[in-house]
């Protein structure tokens, strides 16, 4: 893979004497979602998919980018004395968004780059491209040009990147899950705080499969910040009467007794989903390290009977293919991950049963849906490196 990339990379930018080559991870959450901003746990793993780049130091300021994704769009250009947000360019806003993150906090490159990058993401599956680029670049810029920074604050910074230069208003998960990845094992992360820790996910039997919709999903451009939102506003109606900074520090039991502060029925609905889904990812690390597969995988269940009913993120293609999961022999759990509305769900499966799984989620799916969804039986991986 990176023989193929640096020839492709001289073939774009021609012969550079010092070429470097990184690699960031996509992630998966297992469960916990649409907790992050709410103040909850999340429990997300790196994967061995991810993105890699290309990148040599340029002896201007300008920043030449070329995505094997996106050949259609050739060599975009930009300057680092130009950090500003353009639709006409494209994918390079995440890594420009980084760069300006970057230098907000007094990292300022001295010269340009060209780079190119090849992601083994399907791009809107909700296996986190966007984050996995910010990572990366972020990377890049540290191993470059020497910057003192954490994995912690690299993944601060692709947060801030899409919060403020793209506009999603995103919580940190997906990009602390891709900067923190380690191999084996899964992030038990409470978001209000950052603190961690890791948890082995030990399948010797079974497999992690993720089934992609197909269906395409933006995050801008879907009903992301409207959930959250609606989520502040249930938060602030509650403070009425619980001293709370965020919903996540509710109990179920907690919740129940106050949930009436919250004046509409859709605002209730959307709280008891953070409520809830944060004490089933407490209960599901907790199941994780009694060994407790079968427990783990019904927690998955409820997690997505959840989004489907009280935080209507799911959609026919993600709840087509969760129940088509769910009615295989083999399977431990299925839910959607990642913000939903589209994207991708994930499952847990017998190593005797992938095959047949695949084969027959496949075709109930193009039955129901009427074109194809793709499967990936998928590691998990560790966090950025240089290759």
């Amino acid at each position: 893979m990176k023989q193929q990339l640096v020839e492709k990379f001289s073939k774009v930018f021609g012969d550079k004497k010092a070429i470097h080559t990184f690699f960031a991870p996509g992630r998966v959450n297992l469960i916990g979602e649409h907790t992050d901003y709410n103040g909850g746990h999340v429990f997300p793993c790196a994967l061995t998919i991810g993105t890699y780049a290309v990148v040599s130091k340029n002896e201007d300021n300008t920043l030449r980018f070329y995505s094997l994704n996106f050949e259609e769009c050739g060599v975009i250009t930009s300057s680092i004395d130009d950090l500003v947000y353009k639709k006409e360019d494209d994918w390079t806003n995440y890594a420009k968004g980084v760069m300006w993150a970057m230098k907000n906090r007094g990292f300022e490159m001295n010269c340009g780059l060209d780079i190119l990058v090849y992601g083994n993401i399907p791009n809107g599956s909700g296996l986190s491209s966007s984050a996995s680029l910010e990572v990366l670049t972020g990377y890049v810029l540290k191993e470059l040009f020497g910057f003192e920074v954490s994995l912690t604050d690299l993944a601060l910074i692709g947060q801030e990147a899409e919060n403020k230069f793209i506009g999603v208003n995103c919580g940190i998960m997906d990009q602390f899950a891709i900067a923190m990845g380690n191999e084996g094992h899964a992030i038990f992360l409470d978001t209000a705080t950052l603190s961690y820790e890791y948890a082995p996910v030990d399948l010797k039997g079974e497999k992690i499969v993720i089934m992609n919709t197909n269906k395409k999903r933006g995050l801008g451009d879907s009903k992301y910040n409207e959930r959250r939102s609606e989520c502040e506003e249930a938060l602030s109606e509650l403070q009425t009467e619980v001293k709370i900074n965020s919903l996540g520090e509710l109990t179920e039991e907690q919740f129940e007794a106050h949930k009436m502060a919250i004046k509409s029925d859709v605002r209730r609905k959307r709280a008891k989903h953070a409520v809830y889904e944060n004490q089933r990812t407490i209960k599901a690390v907790d199941a994780l390290k009694a060994n407790n597969l079968e427990l783990f995988g019904k927690l998955m269940i409820a997690s997505h009977d959840s989004l489907r009913d009280d935080y209507e993120v799911t959609g026919l293609e993600l709840d087509t293919i969760v129940a088509a999961a769910l009615e295989q022999p083999g399977v431990i759990g299925a839910r959607m991950t990642g913000a939903g509305f589209g994207g991708c769900a994930v499952s847990i499966v017998n190593n005797d049963a992938v095959d047949a799984f695949i084969e027959n989620v496949g075709a109930a799916y193009k039955e129901k849906i009427g074109y194809e969804a793709d499967f990936y039986v998928v590691e998990i991986g560790g966090g950025p490196r240089t290759l």
